[in-house]
């Protein structure tokens, strides 16, 4: 299965998205996004074309969103969190 080469990764505990770049030499982390506009600011630093059209188009060949479902930045409070 081929892997779109932009990567959301799935929310950290504390909050926020790790985004990563993948190309033939590896995997580079462009940051921790905690809103959209971190994503495509990422991917604009990159010179990825229409970074705006990508993060808020779903175009699901070049951008993965992993874990959690697109958009979404801050963790689910754990049940025994909850008072």
């Amino acid at each position: 299965m081929e892997h779109a080469p932009i990567v959301v990764h799935r929310v950290s505990a504390s909050g926020g998205r790790r985004v990563s770049l993948r190309t033939p030499e590896g995997e580079a982390v462009l940051g921790v996004a905690h809103e959209d506009r971190d994503v495509i600011e990422f991917l604009r630093r990159a010179e990825v074309p229409d970074p705006d059209d990508l993060v808020l188009g779903g175009n699901r060949t070049l951008l993965e969103w992993q874990g959690d479902p697109p958009h979404v930045y801050e963790a689910e409070p754990i049940a025994s969190d909850l008072p």
